[in-house]
Order: C-alpha cells, then sequence, then structure tokens
C-alpha cells in the first residue's frame, strides 16, 4: 500500500505551491514538490498543467537523498525532509542532474548537514563546484558503479550524458528494482495523483516533454535504454510528473520508438573520448553544446567503455567525427579502436581532433595527418590543453563544435523551408536594415571575448530605453548573450563600413582574437568599443525570447556617443529573406 501525505500549501508570488509525500517502496520515500501555476518552463515550455520536482529519500544502513528541489520550494522542502528524517542521519546526496529545477536546495542542504558525501557523476560534481564556491565531500561515479546502502538497498549507476545535460546519469535500487532517472521518461504534469493510472491524461505532455528535451539528443537516448534493458524494473521515479508503474513498457517503447525514426533522420556528429581521462569530460560537454547550437545530433562515444564493433558502425553512419586523444599508456587497448576509425572513416566526412590534457596523451598531429591523407575535411584546427581548462577553454571548444556543426548541415543535412524563389522570400527580403557590430568581452566568464556583424537591430522601448538584437542560435557569440551580460552594440557608417564588414564576416578559428588589427577601445562596461564606428551604445543584456532560428537579445542601454554628428548609418538591403 502507498502511503501519501499532503504536508503543506502555501501561497506565493510565483503560484501555488504544495508538497506531498509518499512511501513508494520498502524504506523509500518520495517528496514531491507541486508547482501548480507554473506556466512556462525554460524558454521551450508552454506548460498547460504546470509541473513537479520530485526527491527522493533511501533509508538502509546509510541514509541517501537523491536530488533536491527548485529554490522557490525552500522553506517548504527543508520542513518536510526534516519531518521524514534527522538531518544528520543523511549519508549520501545523490545528484543524477545538477539543473536548477533539481539541484536549487543543495546548497541549502549543505549548509544544514555538511558531512553529506554527494555523489555524482565527474561532470555533475565539477559543475557543483563551480556553483558552490565552497568544499564539500564528493564521490565521482560512472556507469556501473555501485553503493551499499545496506539492508537490501544496492544501488547501481548507470551513465546517461546528454539526457538531456552532459552530467546526467541514472541511479536503480536493486534492492526494490526502482530506476530513479530524474528528467529522463519525466512530463511536466502537475497532480496530485501519484502514479501514472491514467496514461489518456497524461501522453500529451509526455510527448511534448520529449520534443523539446529528449528528441534533440535521440542517439543518446537510444544508447541509456539499451544501458537499463538487462534492468528489472518495477517502477521508474521522475524528477518531474508522475512516477511510473502501471504501464512502464509503454512508455519505455514509446521513447524507443521515436528516438530510433528521429536518429534515422537526422545527421549526427560522433564524439570519440577515453571517459575519466584528463578532462575529456568537459570537453566533449563543451563541443556538444556547440554542435547542438545549430540543429546537429550529437553520440557520444567513450573508448573505454565500448567494442570495435560499435565504433564501426557508428563511424559509418556519422556526417562527423571528433576524437579526443587517449593516454598512451592504454595503447594496447585503444590502438585497434583508433585503427578502426581510420578503416572506416570516408572522404565526405568532416573530422576534428582534442587532446584531453591528461599528460600523457598520444600524439595528436600524426592522426590529423592521417585524416588528411584519406580526404576527410578538418573542420577545426586540433584543440590542444596544456593547462586545466578556463571558461576560455570552453568558448573554445564550443566554437570548435559550432564550426563542424554548421560544416554539416552546410553540407545538405538541412533544407531550407521554403523555395528562394518563393514571393514571401522577396517581400521580406525587401525590409532594410542598419549595419552594427555587437562586441562583448565577459570578465565574468573568464574574459572570454567575441564579436559579430549584426543587421537585425531595432529601437524596443522608451522607458526603460531599450533595444533588440535577433542573433542565431548558431552564432559564437550567442552563449555570451545571457541576462546581465554587457555589450557594445557599434554603428557603421555608410560609405566606411567594408573593412569592418569584411574582418566579422571573415571565418575566426576557434579561440581566435577577433579584434587582431581593429582599433579599439574599453567602454565603461568592458566590452571594445571600435575606433572607426560612426556610434556606438553600451547595453546590458535584460531578456531572451525565442524566435525560430534566432534568440531575440533585449538591452537596456545606459550610455552612447556619436563621432561624426553628420554621418549616416550603412544600411544593408537584401533580396530574399532566408540569408543575411
Amino acid at each position: 500500500m502507498v502511503a501519501v501525505t499532503d504536508l503543506r500549501q502555501t501561497s506565493s508570488p510565483v503560484g501555488r505551491l504544495t508538497l506531498q509525500t509518499a512511501t513508494i517502496a520498502p524504506d523509500s520515500a518520495a517528496l514531491r514538490c507541486l508547482d501548480w501555476d507554473r506556466d512556462r518552463f525554460d524558454i521551450e515550455f508552454e506548460l498547460q498543467n504546470g509541473t513537479t520536482y520530485n526527491s527522493f529519500l533511501i533509508r538502509g544502513e546509510k541514509t541517501v537523498l537523491i536530488d533536491t528541489s527548485h529554490g522557490k520550494f525552500r522553506d517548504l522542502y527543508l520542513e518536510a525532509l526534516q519531518a521524514q528524517v534527522d538531518l544528520a542521519q543523511i549519508d549520501y546526496l545523490i545528484v543524477n542532474h545538477t539543473e536548477p529545477d533539481h539541484s536549487g536546495l543543495i546548497g541549502d542542504l549543505l549548509a544544514l548537514a555538511p558531512h553529506l558525501t554527494v555523489v555524482g557523476s565527474k561532470v555533475a560534481i565539477q559543475c557543483l563546484q563551480n556553483q558552490l564556491h565552497h568544499p564539500f565531500a564528493f564521490q565521482m561515479v560512472k556507469s556501473g558503479d555501485r553503493l551499499d546502502l545496506g539492508q537490501g538497498h544496492d544501488l547501481h549507476f548507470v551513465s546517461a550524458p546528454n539526457l538531456h545535460w552532459p552530467d546526467t546519469m541514472l541511479t536503480y535500487d536493486a534492492g526494490t528494482q526502482v530506476l530513479y532517472t530524474c528528467d529522463v521518461l519525466g512530463m511536466h504534469y502537475c497532480d496530485d495523483t501519484l502514479y501514472d493510472e491514467t496514461p489518456a491524461l497524461l501522453e500529451a505532455d509526455f510527448q511534448l516533454y520529449y520534443d523539446c528535451l529528449m528528441g534533440p539528443n535521440a542517439r543518446s537516448v537510444l544508447a541509456a535504454l539499451k544501458r537499463i534493458e538487462p534492468l528489472v524494473i518495477s517502477q521508474i521515479a521522475t524528477g518531474h510528473g508522475p512516477l511510473l508503474r502501471h504501464h512502464l513498457d509503454d512508455w519505455r517503447e514509446r521513447y524507443r520508438t521515436w528516438s530510433s525514426t528521429q536518429a534515422q533522420a537526422e545527421p549526427f556528429v560522433a564524439i570519440f573520448y577515453a571517459g575519466d581521462y584528463g578532462f575529456s569530460d568537459r570537453i566533449v560537454h563543451s563541443l556538444g553544446q556547440g554542435l547542438l547550437k545549430t540543429g546537429t545530433a550529437v553520440e557520444l562515444v567513450d573508448l573505454l567503455d565500448t567494442d570495435g564493433h560499435t565504433v564501426r558502425e557508428t563511424v559509418i553512419t556519422a556526417a562527423g567525427l571528433i576524437v579526443g586523444m587517449p593516454p598512451q599508456a592504454d595503447t594496447t587497448s585503444l590502438d585497434p579502436m583508433l585503427s578502426t576509425i581510420l578503416a572506416t572513416a570516408n572522404p565526405k566526412q568532416a573530422i576534428g581532433l582534442f587532446e584531453t590534457g591528461g599528460g600523457q596523451d598520444e600524439p595528436i598531429f600524426p592522426l590529423r595527418n592521417r585524416f588528411q591523407e584519406l580526404g576527410l575535411k578538418v573542420a577545426f584546427e586540433p584543440i590542444l590543453i596544456k593547462a586545466p581548462p578556463t571558461e576560455a577553454t570552453d568558448k573554445a571548444c564550443e566554437e570548435a563544435g559550432t564550426d563542424l556543426g554548421q560544416w554539416v548541415n552546410r553540407n545538405g543535412a538541412l533544407k531550407p523551408s521554403r523555395p528562394l524563389d518563393s514571393g514571401l522570400d522577396q517581400a521580406l527580403g525587401r525590409l532594410s536594415t542598419g549595419l552594427y557590430i555587437v562586441t562583448i568581452v565577459t570578465a565574468q566568464k573568464g574574459d572570454v571575448s567575441s564579436a559579430m556583424l549584426a543587421s537585425w537591430v531595432i529601437q524596443a522601448s522608451f522607458q526603460p530605453l531599450g533595444l533588440a538584437i535577433a542573433v542565431a542560435k548558431d552564432r559564437a557569440i550567442e552563449s555570451l548573450l545571457h541576462h546581465g551580460d554587457r555589450i557594445v552594440l557599434n554603428v557603421l557608417e555608410d560609405g566606411n563600413e567594408q573593412r569592418l564588414m569584411k574582418h566579422f564576416l571573415k571565418r575566426f578559428p576557434p579561440g581566435a582574437d577577433r579584434f587582431e588589427g581593429i582599433a579599439i577601445y574599453a567602454a565603461a562596461n568592458g566590452s571594445p568599443i571600435l575606433a572607426e564606428s560612426l556610434a556606438y551604445l553600451e547595453c546590458t543584456v535584460n531578456h531572451r525570447i525565442e524566435a525560430g532560428d534566432h534568440w531575440v537579445i533585449y538591452c537596456t542601454s545606459e550610455a552612447g556617443r556619436v563621432a561624426k554628428p553628420d554621418g549616416r548609418t550603412a544600411v544593408h538591403h537584401r533580396k530574399t529573406s532566408n540569408h543575411y
């Protein structure tokens, strides 16, 4: 019998919040934070039925908490948790995924229970270290690792990177046959019904959740389903929505069917790397983020946890390849894998290589040369890691992934949605725009700098003085334009725009200095002003709005100056609307 208790309900400026506890298995309880009135989740979701944030408590000889909750539930959650267990008795906090809706209370929990050991994937622990900024006890785990809590609760960990974050893992309790999945197989659906008793009510939200979060990583979904296939599962304890028990096979089969269809239809880039060696996980994450920005699917292949057949099949079907150099000490086991990649690669593919920074990496340039001899396009110059990665390194890797993704898409992976000669295209193309250069240096992100030529810019408000800039999702600068980031909008002068346009339109290698050879000086907000610009505006990013394949960035302007009062803004005229 499942015992369910509504502990407390409260009202807040963000809507009605309640918390429900339930016994879901022997010595196992759920703490479900119900966010009844939430109508949007991130950019992707317009929610129809609110959402929940689910956390779980398992008591054996050792006690473990699996995930926490959203920060808006701080008081409700901590009160409910302390009603369930003395915090001093919790030994472990398992973090399946570090996105704030699941990890938002980790800092509060550690302040109350600093003795806790945090258990997570290598990427998850690194993310938390960057978020929390104070030391904590931790244990890194990977697929196949176990944690025995006693009294039959033997936890098994299953890596599930890219579902939908690179740090994701699943936790399986062999004693109760419960699989704790965080985002995987979840849905944004708020109801005080604990389980999936009426699937007809849930199907639309289940599919929307898959389409927005899991669909872009269909190949990773299939890999995760394959990893959990041997497990005997009695119920799936998800991080959002109801728990799954009554229709397990059906929900899993939907994931399998949707993912198989999507994986067959979309081009993808395979990233081969040596897991747990050097900084592989961090570099792979940044490369993958760059690829996903271009709409290119990613398949991760850990060379330390695969076989030659899988490597061969993956290379045959991939549109592009990225190889992380393995440690020389493992040449006996990994040389055949590298040989298989070389033997299977073909001239229609692009290749990128990176060092992992483990100190004993295989030489990178001889392998690059062999791929070139086979006729493969080198999508980006080899990424050399000689010191611990910084945020500038992350950005350079992201740009490298974006370059490869754009190459894949330019070679027929993506088709235009409308014919070039349509009347609509030509009519939209007659909308004239100015010409501008957006520049940024982000001190809070490791002094990463970037710039881009922009033409879709308008004044958006009088009070406050605001403007809007449309930025394509696959632009390198996109990830630097979030709330609080500070930029300069440089206005180009009619008749004096060609040199700057030519410079900023060229393709820069990942991590290259965009301002080399260009006269600049620093604005009060720290970003570069182009000395040749007609005028400039210093701006702060306030909001981002999704607009199809672009983001609309709304900024408020704090300062500006015109260098030539008689100058005129350069104007851009197009003939069609499907390119700049």
